[in-house]
């Protein structure tokens, strides 16, 4: 009893306090001053939207642990269901689909949140189109409209809304929409990914033309996904899912990018610094006796340390987020185990599988979306070279591309690459093309080269950016998002359709219809193969 009455009497956070609560982690604040002015006299109202597009992932843990240090702070947090902007940006979430995932995305951050302690009371949850589609937000859509130039909303939006080759007028609108929800949730702060720094301070630009206040913005580093690159719904190696099962999580973690001593793009450290110390203040490292046991580190920058110095293994880092990570995931899977649930994410996530094909010939029928972002290409490690044991011009080789066992690739660079120039080095590999038997032998990929036009033919692999590891996605400037097919089926020549434009710049980078190919560290090019074929 006594233990409850000195909970009871502790004193409330100070400004000061409740300002480092708010700030801790995040990378960047505008209008710090502001935000102390009103800290020192009432409590701050913020607000974090999320669009209504793909399924919530673990990274979304992220935010969840900076809403709840913002209740912890006493603020007065509204979570925005944005579904309008769902569908303006590049309808990632068709018109039909809207009511179904923002019902499913309410269902599941509400899991989320009461899976790491946040009381949903103190929360105000909004839907977007509750609001955005009132006469007096339309009007300030127009308003805005007639002040805002092309370039500054194309620029606004460049980091947030998809990029494709021809951009819609929606595009255009979402950044205005998301400066407007500023104004109609009557909130102080907006919370988001320093990715929409632009959009922020495009807020800050316009919103006062309209008469409104100039609002604070809270960001948050962008942390890196399982691959080292962004984590993204659409990149299915990149992220675990909410509703993963456990030997998902533990196949994924297994193959995250987590290089000994590397604490740089390490998603695995990220999850521990922005998820799980926040949460809960400290992190377990689980590890055999012989090597050390188990530790307890109160300080993220002494596991930081430890792992630079090598003195924590890969292995046992990603164990032990492994056990932590479910701990957060089992209460989600419980509440998502039943039917209604089930039902739920069905409809709004149906299989594209499943879907009923267009019957040939029908007037109807979309054409095929024959797109750059179908194509599954990863860095890969040449392991090892041998000749082909039935074919002269062939050489077998195995190739990791950061799967649990390498590839076998069989490829006709003999007369083109000596094997020792393609031992151990980095090449660029096509991974869904339908395995195929050559000269007895299965190859599981394709590796990708340039070529030049004239005789005598010279061929040069493709050369991922130094540094680049096994497994790293490539993919074409504009291109990111997007799943790629299982597998490319022959018939179809999707690849082929798209190979007619890969070149080689005169700048020997690699580029599909002059886009760029990359990877997280850069453009993907060749040695000296200048304006040649790529194949």
């Amino acid at each position: 009893m006594q233990r409850g009455r000195a909970a009871a009497m502790e004193p409330a956070p100070g400004p000061q306090e409740k300002y480092q609560l708010i700030t801790r982690n995040l990378q960047e604040v505008l209008g710090e001053e502001k935000l102390m002015a009103i800290l020192k006299e009432r409590e701050l109202k913020v607000y974090w939207g999320t669009a209504t597009t793909g399924k919530p992932h673990v990274a979304y843990f992220v935010p969840m642990s900076k809403i709840a240090d913002f209740l912890k702070a006493g603020c007065e947090v509204t979570i925005l269901f944005a579904d309008l902007h769902a569908y303006l940006d590049n309808m990632k979430a068709p018109w039909d689909l809207l009511a179904l995932r923002t019902h499913y995305y309410e269902n599941v951050i509400k899991a989320m949140l009461e899976s790491i302690g946040v009381p949903l009371e103190k929360l105000k949850f909004v839907r977007g189109t509750d609001y955005q589609l009132s006469k007096e937000y339309t009007l300030d859509v127009y308003h805005l409209s007639s002040m805002v130039t092309q370039h500054d909303a194309k620029k606004a939006g460049a980091e947030v809304v998809k990029e494709v080759e021809h951009p819609l007028l929606s595009g255009l609108l979402y950044p205005s929409l998301q400066a407007l929800d500023e104004e109609y949730l009557k909130v102080d702060a907006q919370f988001g990914g320093v990715d929409q720094r632009k959009i922020f301070t495009f807020a800050e630009k316009y919103l006062p033309s309209l008469g409104y206040a100039k609002r604070i913005h809270l960001m948050n580093p962008m942390v890196p996904g399982l691959t080292g690159s962004k984590m993204s719904s659409s990149e299915e190696d990149s992220k675990i899912d909410l509703l993963d099962r456990k030997e998902d999580v533990k196949k994924k973690l297994k193959k995250a990018f987590c290089e000994p001593g590397n604490v740089e793009n390490n998603g695995v450290l990220s999850f521990i610094k922005h998820v799980l110390f926040p949460l809960k203040s400290e992190f377990v490292l689980l590890r055999e006796e012989k090597w050390g046991g188990n530790k307890t580190y109160t300080v993220y920058e002494a596991l930081e340390k430890d792992f630079a110095e090598q003195v924590v293994h890969p292995g046992d880092l990603k164990n032990s987020v492994e056990v932590a990570l479910n701990k957060l995931l089992d209460p989600i899977r419980e509440k998502f185990n039943s039917p209604e649930l089930k039902k739920l994410t069905n409809a709004a996530y149906p299989d594209p599988s499943k879907a009923k094909p267009a019957e040939k010939g029908t007037k109807n029928s979309e054409p095929e979306n024959v797109v750059p972002s179908r194509l599954d290409i990863r860095v890969g490690k040449v392991i090892s070279v041998e000749k082909h044991p039935d074919a002269d011009s062939l050489y077998v080789e195995k190739i990791d591309v950061g799967e649990p066992e390498p590839r076998t690739v069989v490829s006709g660079l003999v007369q083109f690459v000596p094997k020792e120039q393609l031992q151990d080095r980095l090449v660029v590999l096509l991974c869904n093309l339908k395995p195929q038997k050559m000269r007895g032998v299965e190859s599981q990929g394709m590796v990708l080269c340039a070529s030049s036009l004239g005789e005598p033919r010279l061929v040069e692999p493709l050369d991922p950016p130094a540094g680049c590891c096994a497994g790293e996605r490539v993919y074409v400037e504009g291109y990111e998002g997007g799943q790629p097919d299982e597998e490319l089926k022959p018939k179809k020549k999707v690849f082929e359709k798209l190979q007619a434009d890969f070149r080689v710049s005169e700048d020997c980078v690699a580029q599909w219809k002059q886009r760029n190919f990359l990877t997280k560290l850069g453009t993907v090019s060749c040695k000296s193969l200048k304006g040649g074929s790529i194949s």
